[in-house]
């Protein structure tokens, strides 16, 4: 038991304020709150499965930095998806190659690998030596902590004109991105040329948002 409510507490506190945390925001004006908690869980639940099972192993596989670095290209691409426009909530009746769900999950699991709460629960699954009552418990904590960006979210979506929430939610995506290839690229080239590649990655996705908000004449 001890176990357990150490892995929520330190999860929920850890999650307060982290990306994932304000992906849940981002996502949940877009997607019903449902179908994004669903994900965060499914999402986390693999995840730290894979933390406290093989985490260590992957990491020596393929390097944290390689890992991290995919999935900070990933938010400045959503970020992009998300001013374009997602045709995938349209009201066409056609087979939809990616849902909502899958859509959330594939995001929160790449945002995951490497953060700081899956590196806490490879930690506490050593310290308590109990896998199974630490994945509960972390799990849980993620969805109790995302939650509450969710239901920042909803009230964002009553509240706020959808322009606007669309952009809020594009420069969060793209915001976290740039951070996340800023500290990767730290570990392997010098503040100069790390400046240069930011400025130039921030550049082409400035000039790429402009584009994809300019109305479609077609």
């Amino acid at each position: 038991m001890a176990a357990f409510i150490a892995s929520l507490i330190f999860v929920v506190l850890a999650e307060m304020g982290d990306k994932t945390q304000l992906l849940a925001m981002a996502f949940a004006t877009r997607y019903s709150a449902h179908k994004v908690l669903l994900a965060v869980f499914l999402a986390t639940l693999i995840n730290h499965a894979l933390a406290v099972v093989a985490g260590h192993f992957l990491t020596t596989v393929i390097p944290i930095s390689i890992i991290s670095f995919v999935a900070a290209c990933s938010f400045i691409i959503f970020g992009l998806w998300t001013i374009r426009g997602d045709k995938l909530e349209g009201e066409d009746k056609k087979e939809r190659r990616f849902g909502p769900i899958l859509t959330v999950g594939i995001a929160f699991f790449l945002a995951e690998m490497g953060d700081k709460t899956q590196l806490a629960t490879i930690s506490l699954a050593v310290k308590y030596q109990n896998m199974i009552i630490v994945l509960m418990g972390t799990t849980l904590g993620m969805v109790i902590a995302d939650a509450f960006g969710i239901v920042i979210g909803v009230v964002m979506r009553k509240h706020i004109p959808d322009k606007t929430i669309k952009w809020i939610s594009a420069i969060i995506f793209m915001v976290f991105g740039l951070v996340g290839v800023y500290k990767v690229l730290t570990l392997r080239l010098n503040q100069a040329h790390v400046w240069g590649i930011i400025l130039l990655i921030g550049m082409l996705t400035i000039y790429a948002a402009y584009h994809l908000s300019k109305p479609n004449k077609k």
